[in-house]
């Protein structure tokens, strides 16, 4: 496994956790909305993150840390670890938002599924049943 070192930003810009988020985010090649989406957030949330105007709540910074391959200490504080230097390799962090992700639209596939089969069965069941009714009743030629 690739050891990363402590990082700390220079860029007098970056000592806030906005500045930080902005740095981790553009290091990471990821837009701002791109980012809003995966974390289910408005856009402007996330740019009044990077302003410094309001701050995200805890279990966000965790989602935030883990897609821009930070640690959350260093999202909030600027010790620990910062974005990686020219890598593909995903920090386990960031895959492991990737599988919950993942795991969660799978189980939600598997639900619409359920919920549309049963639906065409209830269908195909109303269908057999006014045919057998309709059956009942003899052919249809010469009736008045």
């Amino acid at each position: 496994m690739p050891t990363r070192s402590v990082s700390r930003m220079i860029d007098s810009s970056d000592d806030t956790l906005g500045g930080r988020l902005s740095a981790a985010r553009d290091a990471a090649g990821v837009t701002l909305p791109d980012l809003a989406n995966r974390l289910g957030v408005k856009a402007d949330s996330l740019l009044n993150w990077e302003a410094d105007r309001c701050e995200p709540r805890p279990s966000r910074l965790i989602d935030l840390a883990g897609i821009l391959g930070v640690s959350p200490m260093w999202l909030i504080t600027g010790h620990g670890y910062g974005p990686l230097e020219e890598t593909d390799d995903l920090p386990i962090e960031a895959l492991q938002v990737q599988l919950r992700r993942l795991n969660d639209a799978h189980q939600e596939c598997g639900r619409l599924i359920r919920q549309i089969s049963q639906q065409i069965e209830r269908y195909e069941d109303r269908q057999n049943g006014k045919q057998a009714v309709s059956d009942l009743d003899g052919p249809a030629i010469g009736r008045a």
